[in-house]
């Protein structure tokens, strides 16, 4: 663990700022669950909540099966990284944090065509790929992404219902 120097007294209703600089850091943001862990030496760890970082392994058979049925690179992101990933190197994406793109284009609610938008995503490795991205959302919340991408092929209408069904499925689970 890593020591920050930055002290903070707890208030009168247990509450405790964790500063904006270790917030932008770190990407946690307003309203985002964080998930309590304590150990025997009385240390209090905070870790952001992923509720779809529990489905990894189920996750990881979603994007083998997306994998050989399509040909296609295929990711499962939550809102922070990319958590399974099949059709090319796992050790590229697993665990890495997602480019801002990425993010803003799930925060937009609506699947990401880069034949559509005319621009691509910055994923490594792919930034010249045709890209699809639907978003995961689970009870009004955006959780996650399922991302298709192709060096070879346009993605299409085929391409953007299994990955919608494939969201959807996801979301079904967590709740």
């Amino acid at each position: 663990m890593k020591a920050t120097g930055i002290v903070r007294r707890i208030d009168d209703l247990g509450r405790i700022v964790i500063p904006k600089e270790i917030r932008r850091t770190l990407r946690i943001r307003e309203r985002d669950a964080l998930e309590i862990f304590t150990d025997r030496d009385g240390e209090v760890i905070l870790k952001k909540y992923s509720p779809i970082a529990n489905l990894e392994d189920f996750a990881q058979e979603y994007t083998d099966s997306l994998f050989d049925s399509t040909g296609h690179v295929a990711l499962i992101t939550d809102r922070d990284a990319y958590i399974a990933v099949s059709g090319t190197g796992r050790k590229a994406f697993l665990g890495k944090s997602l480019p801002e793109e990425v993010t803003e284009a799930m925060e937009a609610r609506k699947p990401f065509t880069s034949q559509a938008a005319g621009t691509r995503l910055p994923i490594q490795g792919f930034e010249d790929a045709n890209q699809l991205l639907v978003p995961i959302i689970h009870e009004g919340e955006v959780v996650g992404s399922v991302i298709l991408l192709s060096k070879d092929k346009p993605l299409g209408n085929l391409e953007i219902t299994l990955c919608q069904t494939a969201a959807d499925f996801l979301a079904k689970q967590l709740g």
